[in-house]
């Protein structure tokens, strides 16, 4: 449904409805709603792959909107997650434990649960707001740098583009992410290392500074 909406956009004024309408759905995909952003994301990048739109405002446009989305979500968890999530209703347990599991992440990954979780979870979770913006930023453009160079050059080579700099962008992309998942395994160690070293201090201020757990 994204894919046919913004190929549709592509028509007017060199896509520029399209790009909007990409910007809207990852804010609102990082703000809160489901789904929306993954795909739009892929959906723009093939179509990128066929010449209706540019790649590089793609990613530009994809990255700022996660960015401002994730700023979004992380505000609404912040003032009114606890409420929402302690309203009484059949689904009251489920939305608990899905806070408290959120909680335990944070605990054991620190930041690095900010690539994983809502970001209105991380709201209810009090993370800082400075650590928080850094975090997000990076968790966007770590998560559409992997995603969409990977789909454009699957659009190109599904579509009988065999040349080098379009297999390049889809090697890129699943390369990438490769990248992203041991950075993020290194980071993890490096931080558990840290904490475990006794009287470590610097560890101390790491954990303090990545969350503000209630």
């Amino acid at each position: 449904m994204d894919l046919t909406v913004i190929a549709a956009a592509t028509s007017t004024q060199d896509g520029v409805w399209a790009y909007l309408l990409l910007f809207l759905l990852v804010v609102a995909s990082w703000a809160g709603v489901p789904g929306v952003g993954g795909a739009a994301v892929t959906g723009a990048a093939v179509i990128a792959s066929q010449g209706h739109l540019r790649i590089a405002p793609v990613l530009i446009v994809s990255i700022l909107g996660g960015a401002v989305g994730g700023v979004i979500g992380y505000y609404l968890g912040e003032r009114w997650g606890r409420r929402m999530i302690g309203r009484p209703g059949r689904r009251q347990q489920q939305r608990q434990k899905a806070v408290e599991k959120a909680e335990r992440l944070y605990a054991r990954w620190g930041r690095l649960a900010v690539f994983v979780t809502p970001a209105w979870m991380t709201g209810i979770a009090k993370m800082t707001f400075s650590s928080f913006v850094i975090w997000n930023f990076l968790a966007s453009v770590a998560f559409v740098l992997c995603t969409a160079p990977a789909a454009y050059g699957a659009g190109k080579v599904t579509t009988g583009h065999h040349d080098p700099t379009s297999i390049g962008w889809l090697v890129y992309g699943l390369a990438l992410g490769v990248v992203v998942l041991i950075a993020m395994g290194w980071y993890h160690r490096r931080r558990q290392a840290r904490e475990a070293t006794p009287g470590t201090r610097r560890g101390a201020r790491a954990v303090a500074g990545s969350r503000r757990l209630p």
